[in-house]
């Protein structure tokens, strides 16, 4: 499977292609970036390491290289600047991603392609995505909150002292501030984590607040997300690329789940080779079905604002 990278470049596009590449799922990496320079040092300190990790062909190209990928994995993206508005850089942002479809196009792909949108606002531009470059809605997919997801996870575990791997819970909804912790999916090997020792909802107000914030928290201290959302890439692209049928919180374009339609967020999302295999309505808490719906509408509102 190849998949080619658009930002590249950057600090996630090439965190991404770094756990791509540790992974070992894929066969052929491609890095694309506005700085040409850049992306093809990456993909040259990537080579470098290809003795000790996998059998896979890394390089740097452009548009007409990437016409072959089965995965188009859209990372670049703008940040917001000191004295900018959310909705200011959306509209920047939307502006750079028009370019990058208009690249996909012009330089081609396949009708089977995934597009694996990650730039942010990863729901919006997803949204974008879907609508302007003719794919089936299912072959559009946003990263969503699974990062989001992630860290809420993990924060879980580092609150009460458990094995990561063991705690399970979903973020669903928006990737951003309405956002819906889904706390009745929360276990622990299995087992309810409502039943733990020292668990309440005390705690449960504290984690969520910093799942909420950590993207502006990890901003403050380093500059912006990168091993993280890499991990949370990678673990998307694996389960098309081996068609793992995986249930996970990625953004897609929603055909009635929770009474949803026409806004792309995150559902639970069956994922496999041909991208979106099926949108899931697990049953809720009434507050957390709620929440989701609010984070829908609360999506509808600002694409209403997008120019264009």
């Amino acid at each position: 499977m190849k998949v080619s990278i658009i930002g590249g470049g950057g600090r996630v596009g090439s965190c991404a292609a770094f756990a791509l590449q540790c992974g070992g799922a894929v066969s052929e990496i491609q890095l694309l970036d506005a700085n040409v320079a850049l992306a093809e040092g990456e993909a040259l300190d990537l080579l470098h390491g290809a003795a000790f990790a996998a059998d896979q062909r890394i390089y740097a190209g452009d548009y007409a290289r990437a016409a072959d990928s089965d995965i188009f994995l859209i990372t670049a993206g703008l940040r917001r600047k000191p004295d900018e508005s959310r909705l200011d850089l959306i509209h920047r942002n939307v502006g750079l991603f028009r370019q990058i479809l208009e690249g996909i196009r012009t330089g081609g792909f396949r009708k089977d392609a995934i597009v694996f949108v990650v730039s942010n606002p990863v729901d919006i531009l997803t949204q974008l995505a879907a609508k302007e470059l003719g794919l089936c809605w299912r072959q559009v997919i946003g990263l969503g909150t699974q990062l989001d997801t992630s860290r809420f996870c993990s924060l879980i575990a580092d609150e009460l002292k458990l094995a990561p791997t063991q705690v399970r819970a979903l973020i669903l909804g928006e990737h951003g501030d309405s956002m819906a912790p889904i706390w009745s999916s929360a276990t622990v090997n299995g087992l309810p984590l409502a039943g733990l020792p020292g668990f309440n909802p005390a705690i449960q107000t504290r984690i969520f607040a910093r799942t909420r914030g950590s993207g502006a928290e990890v901003i403050q201290r380093k500059g912006g997300a990168g091993w993280a959302v890499a991990l949370a890439i990678c673990d998307t692209i694996h389960a098309i690329a081996l068609d793992q049928r995986r249930l996970q919180p990625v953004s897609s374009l929603q055909q009635g789940a929770y009474g949803i339609r026409n806004i792309c967020l995150s559902v639970p999302t069956v994922i496999g080779r041909k991208g979106v295999l099926d949108q899931v309505e697990i049953a809720l808490w009434p507050k957390e079905k709620t929440a989701l719906q609010n984070s829908a509408r609360a999506l509808q509102e600002t694409l209403q604002k997008v120019k264009g």
